[in-house]
C-alpha cells in the first residue's frame, strides 16, 4: 500500500539525505566530487537541515517553490550557497522564503521569483525556468 506519510516528515526526510551523502562521501568512485541539493516543497526544508548539519559536505542548495521556513533553527547554520526558486504567483510561499533567507547566514543566498508561475511552476515555460536557474546555479557552486 502506497501511503504520503513521510512526505512532511522533515526530519525523517534529512536523515535520509544525510545517510545517502555519507555513503557517497564514503564510495570512491563519488568521494572527491562536490555535493548540492535540490528539494521541492518540504523537502526544500530537509535540504537545507541536512545541508546545516554537513556544512564541509554540501556546497549547493536550490530550493523550488520550498517551504525553507520549516528549517527553523537550522536556517543560520546554512553555509551552503543557496538559491530559493518561487513563483511569482505563489504570494503567500514568497514572503516565507523571504523570512527565511533573513535568517540564513550563508555568504552566498539568493531569491528569484518566477514570474507567473504558481506553487508546482505547472505554467508553460515556468518549469524549464526552474531547470536553467538550478542548472546555472551548481554550475557555479559545485567546483
Amino acid at each position: 500500500m502506497v501511503t504520503a506519510e513521510y512526505r512532511f516528515n522533515i526530519p525523517l526526510l534529512a536523515k535520509r539525505l544525510i545517510g545517502a551523502t555519507e555513503w557517497l562521501r564514503n564510495d570512491p568512485p563519488t568521494k572527491k566530487l562536490a555535493f548540492g541539493y535540490f528539494g521541492a516543497s518540504t523537502g526544500a526544508a530537509a535540504a537545507l537541515i541536512a545541508a546545516a548539519k554537513l556544512p564541509s559536505d554540501i556546497a549547493a542548495v536550490v530550493s523550488r517553490g520550498g517551504r525553507p521556513d520549516l528549517a527553523g533553527e537550522y536556517l543560520p547554520k546554512v553555509s551552503a550557497s543557496t538559491l530559493l526558486l518561487v513563483g511569482g504567483l505563489d504570494t503567500e510561499v514568497i514572503e516565507l522564503n523571504r523570512e527565511a533567507m533573513a535568517q540564513m547566514t550563508a555568504e552566498k543566498k539568493e531569491l528569484v521569483i518566477v514570474p507567473g508561475a504558481t506553487h508546482l511552476f505547472e505554467e508553460p515555460g515556468t518549469l524549464e525556468e526552474v531547470a536553467k536557474l538550478s542548472t546555472d546555479w551548481f554550475l557555479r557552486f559545485l567546483r
